[in-house]
């Protein structure tokens, strides 16, 4: 005989995956039609066809069509910041070749971070919808753009005091590095082109090559920081 408990512990189960499934076919069914319309021209009713679900499912889940906007931002940011510390977990911090360890890391971060299809997909809405409703981009201003940067100028301050470099704002440093990695990249990515593997690696050597010109550690120099007075920790 079945318990009546376990049966609704299943019933309950069966909804909930269901409801999740639901949303993440919203969310992705969303997600296309608002970059292909932007968000003024996009309908409800059109993302409702592309999810396989009913207007109202999507009102019963989000209300209206800014607080549907607002989650696919989230749910896209949540997947770039997820694969941005896993590539950041790679950084070389004990590099045997700092030009060729660097020129790695760069093409890792350009290829799962700035030219993946979420990050194409962000640019282009930033791009096309951030100045007519800088509200609705409001959580990827705080918890987007500002954490590579922060968590960047905290590894190149560890390398920095390590020898590996000399600088003295580690902030400025990692936004450089960023510009410099994106430089060769945007009028690729701009029209929505994937760079090739040896755009990708021609970018990265550039870059970096660029990037230790300017803040290269003097040979036979270990302890780079100790005579050029207090180094600036990176902002929180």
């Amino acid at each position: 005989m079945t318990n009546p408990k376990e049966a609704a512990h299943k019933a309950t189960g069966h909804t909930q995956r269901g409801q999740c499934s639901k949303r993440l076919s919203i969310l992705d069914a969303a997600a296309e039609v608002f970059c292909r319309e932007g968000f003024a021209g996009a309908s409800i009713d059109e993302i409702a066809v592309e999810a396989g679900v009913s207007r109202q499912t999507i009102y019963n889940h989000y209300r209206e069509k800014e607080t549907l906007f607002t989650a696919v931002v989230e749910d896209v940011m949540n997947r770039t910041n997820a694969s941005l510390f896993s590539i950041l977990a790679t950084f070389p911090d004990k590099p045997d070749n700092l030009e060729d360890d660097l020129s790695a890391f760069a093409v890792r971060l350009a290829q799962n971070c700035l030219c993946n299809q979420d990050g194409k997909f962000l640019r282009k809405l930033v791009q096309s919808e951030g100045e007519r409703y800088p509200q609705l981009f409001e959580g990827w201003r705080r918890h987007g753009p500002g954490k590579i940067g922060t968590a960047l100028a905290a590894l190149f301050a560890r390398l920095s005091h390590g020898g590996g470099l000399q600088m003295d704002d580690f902030d400025l440093a990692a936004r450089q590095f960023l510009a410099l990695v994106n430089a060769d990249l945007q009028m690729i990515t701009l029209f929505g082109e994937s760079p090739t593997g040896e755009q990708l690696d021609n970018a990265a050597r550039n870059a970096v090559r660029t990037f230790l010109r300017a803040y290269s550690a003097p040979a036979g120099n270990p302890a780079i920081g100790a005579d050029n007075g207090p180094q600036r920790a990176p902002q929180a």
